[in-house]
């Protein structure tokens, strides 16, 4: 009886710091520059709603929700943050995603 005690008193003592370590950020959002990329021939994006938003369909992989990604037009460079993104299954490493531009204050 006292090994089931110890045991779970063991058991118990490690639970915060479990719950700890899985809570923590796991690594930061990434940026994907396609800004020296060709519109058109390596990927397609539809301004929407003035160009606040976007659609955006491309190449690549490890792009996730709440990463960036860098476009440019003409000579200005435009930063966007993935809302959704979602992957087609033939190529893999194509997908579609929503964008929505990210307004710098300063």
């Amino acid at each position: 009886m006292k090994k089931a005690m110890s045991l779970s008193f063991n058991l118990f003592n490690w639970l915060p710091l479990l719950a700890l370590s899985t809570n923590e950020p796991s690594q930061k959002h990434k940026t994907h520059d396609y800004s020296r990329f060709t519109t058109g021939r390596d990927y397609v994006f539809e301004s929407l709603n003035q160009g606040l938003e976007g659609q955006m369909t491309g190449i690549g992989k490890g792009i996730k929700a709440c990463d960036y990604i860098i476009l440019r037009r003409g000579a200005e460079l435009f930063r966007y943050q993935v809302e959704e993104i979602d992957y087609y299954a033939d190529p893999p490493d194509m997908w579609m995603a929503l964008l929505k531009k990210v307004i710098d204050n300063s």
